[in-house]
């Protein structure tokens, strides 16, 4: 009798990978190797969360408070082993115009609100439909979002007096231009110094905490020369040095309708930018996260940021990127960080007075440089025809528009785009009754072939067949079964021979497959595609010597066992030597 595979408990998809953590015997070296790379994210995150809240029209200290009580709650609840949470650039846009609207206690109320929403969406296990975004609506949506946040700060990077700052993109620069007369020179100099500084330390000492250093440096500088600069101290008197007691905003029915649109954008926007985040961490670490259990872990810490008065949180791509590479062990690490940066309030507060907002809005212009895929937006624009029109749709809605529209828009295109390539491949052989009638098994009359058990049973050479149509909606469930394969073979052959159509997310997720068995120094065969699907994979980086295109299995298999013969007798000859 065939097993039958055991579904997981509600508990078990829903406990924290902390606890998955502690499990596996966390010992000190651990606990060493988490709290290093927590002082280093809380370096990096100290500025950024500053300059976040700013650039979305609060006090700094409401981004710190997010970074500290949210993100202690996404690390500690989470489905990651490896999410930061905190304030994002992403919501500056969206935080700006809400405060605007309904003022600070309307933006916290709309901040718990969306962590209801978020509690929800992921308690009905409704986060993996989040998954189905086409691979060209994050880029146009992180480009659009990059852009946005670039414009934001160009009133402090340029020192320039203004009243009263447009939310949209176009009145926002037009302002912007009336106001070139105030010009502040040396807000310009501190600018440039602190790019100029975070631009030579990645350059050279890419492991430095380029930010925090740079930030520091201008402070200095602004102090011992006495610069005209507006700091945090001139415009918002300081930064307090403890949290505030847990408040309640008003609530009423009227009101949490009036707020419920900018509570859906939140989640939204939220969900997105945190599973994302979790891939990131998942592409670069080879584990998986839940994505169900890490929206809970969301709406969790923006219900209680809202509480202690801070802004939204969601997963933080760049802050979790670092918090791998800087060797984190698991969630312990982003607890640590957000407990350094509650120390750093305490202890350091009155000194971040000194802080030009010149040099934060550096900071964050930084940040959107490296936000925006420059080269996945080229890539893509290069694609096709519909794979553009998704993309440029996408970021120019964001832009000039609203996140929440480009991002539905986007994915409405996405979804015609696709149905259209795939009434183009449509191939009709002969007239057939339906339903089809049984055929019997007959080695070559049926184009079959006799079933090979080497395939199944090969150490060296791991076969994965995709049937059907490869796309954004698949991509997901392909790239977990990918994530599944638990052996470390010398090759793996992936067969396209019945794949009719594959689109530029499918064509992604096939490329962070290749560079995963880069890492294990396996390579890599693509075999029977077509040479539309062909297209695309090459288009997207997926192209040899990376990875090697046959015409069949077979010729795949005899490719790999010769390469793999060919390093071993390499091997022992190096030996003898």
């Amino acid at each position: 009798m065939a097993a039958r595979s055991i579904e997981p408990t509600f508990a078990e998809l829903f406990t924290p990978k902390l606890i998955t953590v502690l499990r596996e015997r966390y010992d000190l070296a651990d606990l060493r190797a988490d709290a290093a790379a927590g002082l280093t994210v809380a370096i990096v995150a100290l500025p950024l969360s500053m300059a976040i809240a700013i650039a979305s029209g609060v006090t700094p200290d409401r981004g710190l408070y997010a970074a500290i009580v949210g993100g202690f709650i996404v690390s500690a609840l989470g489905g990651s082993r490896f999410q930061i949470g905190g304030p994002a650039g992403a919501f500056i846009v969206l935080v700006a115009a809400t405060v605007e609207q309904h003022g600070v206690d309307g933006l916290l109320l709309a901040t718990m609100l969306s962590g209801v929403i978020l509690l929800a969406i992921g308690l009905l296990r409704l986060g993996t439909f989040i998954k189905f975004i086409p691979f060209p609506v994050t880029v146009g949506f992180t480009a659009g979002i990059a852009v946005i946040i670039f414009a934001s700060q160009l009133r402090e990077l340029l020192g320039l007096s203004l009243d009263k700052e447009p939310g949209p993109f176009v009145p926002k620069l037009l302002a912007l231009g009336r106001a070139l007369p105030t010009l502040n020179v040396s807000a310009v100099a501190v600018a440039l110094l602190t790019i100029g500084i975070i631009v030579a330390i990645r350059r050279f000492r890419p492991h430095w905490p380029a930010f925090i250093i740079a930030v520091a440096t201008a402070a200095v500088m602004t102090w011992l020369l006495g610069l005209p600069v507006e700091t945090i101290g001139t415009r918002f008197g300081g930064l307090p040095q403890s949290l505030p007691a847990p408040h309640l905003p008003s609530l009423s029915t009227a009101r949490i309708t009036e707020l419920l649109p900018a509570a859906l954008s939140f989640a939204l926007l939220g969900g997105i930018e945190s599973l994302l985040s979790a891939v990131v961490a998942d592409s670069m670490t080879g584990r998986r996260h839940r994505s169900n259990c890490e929206l809970v872990a969301q709406g969790v810490a923006n219900i209680a940021s809202g509480v202690f008065g801070g802004i939204c949180v969601t997963g933080t791509i760049a802050r979790t990127a670092t918090n791998v590479r800087s060797g984190a062990r698991g969630p312990v690490a982003g607890m640590l960080h957000s407990m350094f940066l509650l120390l750093f309030m305490l202890v350091a507060a009155p000194l971040a007075s000194f802080i030009p907002l010149a040099a934060l809005a550096a900071v964050l212009t930084t940040v959107a440089w490296n936000m925006a895929e420059k080269h996945e937006f080229a890539t893509l624009l290069r694609a096709s025809k519909g794979d553009a029109v998704v993309l440029l749709a996408t970021f120019l809605l964001v832009v000039f528009r609203d996140l929440t529209e480009g991002i539905l828009v986007g994915f409405g295109i996405g979804v015609l785009v696709f149905l259209q390539r795939m009434a183009e491949a449509v191939e009709v052989e002969q007239p057939r009754l339906l339903p089809e009638e049984d055929r019997p098994d007959t080695v070559s009359g049926n184009d079959r072939e006799p079933y090979d058990p080497v395939l199944a049973t090969d150490p060296d050479v791991v076969v994965y067949r995709i049937s059907g149509a490869f796309f954004f909606g698949a991509a997901a469930t392909v790239a977990a079964a990918l994530d599944r394969i638990a052996e470390h073979p010398k090759a793996y052959v992936i067969d396209f021979s019945a794949v009719p159509v594959l689109d530029s997310t499918a064509a992604t997720t096939i490329e962070g497959f290749v560079r995963k068995s880069q890492r294990h120094k396996a390579a890599v065969y693509i075999a029977g595609a077509r040479p539309s699907v062909r297209r695309v994979l090459l288009t997207h980086g997926v192209r040899p010597p990376r990875v090697r295109f046959k015409p069949t299995v077979a010729e795949a298999l005899v490719s790999a066992h010769n390469k793999a013969e060919e390093a071993s007798t390499k091997h022992t000859v190096a030996i003898h030597d």
